[in-house]
């Protein structure tokens, strides 16, 4: 089935849009934006040049997502894409959010209020951000991923979802708890649990899950002590 076309506008240079796509006049749009059908944006968010909003599903040709219809894409009131950043269609970006540039964002994704999604960091399939959570440059968030609210990921984390590396069908993605933290160039395994508080050193390798409020450190992860009480989020609210 071919894709609805899109359309010319003057509201700025290059500006596409496809079906049933109306900007609110406080809305900020760069030069080459093109925005699919139905994609509905919110009052005072800004898009910047090259973005593209509602991009429709390609899947190559094994892979194991979902094929169904996806609803439009939401981007909330004061969300901000930025500069060349891609978001599909059935994602829904919340209130003041801010997807960075070059970042890439994928179907059934939920990215929560005043969050924020680095310069070129990817989040796939079915992953579920919550508030205020700060994605680094460069960070990679698995399908099936949750991350709870005020979480920090550090530039460069990996998180992965398949224990078998494409030799079965079992995927599962990881879980990091409120308020952890996790370091820079991290690697998380399939269905690991960050707990809430837990610090993840940077280059740790976590290969099961953390405890709540412990500091995990080295290949593999080890806990090596507690996250002291000044350190809480509570002391930096």
């Amino acid at each position: 089935m071919p894709a609805p076309a899109l359309r010319p506008s003057d509201r700025a240079p290059g500006l596409l849009l496809g079906d049933a796509v109306t900007l609110p006049d406080d809305v900020e749009v760069g030069g080459n934006v093109v925005i699919h059908s139905g994609t509905a944006v919110g009052a005072g968010a800004t898009i910047q040049d090259g973005a593209i909003l509602g991009k429709p599903l390609a899947l190559g040709a094994h892979s194991h997502a979902s094929r169904d219809a996806l609803p439009p894409l939401v981007v909330a009131e004061g969300a901000r894409i930025c500069a060349g950043a891609i978001v599909l269609a059935g994602s829904t970006i919340g209130p003041r959010a801010m997807v960075g540039d070059r970042a890439h964002v994928r179907e059934r994704v939920t990215i929560g209020e005043e969050t924020t999604i680095g310069t070129g960091s990817a989040v796939d399939n079915d992953v579920d951000v919550g508030a205020r959570v700060r994605v680094q440059t460069g960070c990679y968030l698995t399908a099936f991923s949750r991350i709870e609210d005020d979480v920090f990921v550090a530039p460069g984390v990996i998180t992965t979802n398949d224990n078998a590396a494409g030799r079965g069908d079992e995927l599962e993605g990881v879980v990091l708890r409120r308020a952890c933290r996790v370091g820079g160039g991290a690697v998380l395994l399939p269905g690991v649990e960050v707990g809430e508080e837990a610090f993840v050193a940077a280059g740790a390798v976590v290969t099961r899950d953390v405890p709540a409020r412990s500091v995990v450190m080295g290949v593999p992860g080890r806990p090596m002590r507690e996250v002291p009480d000044e350190d809480l989020l509570e002391q930096w609210s």
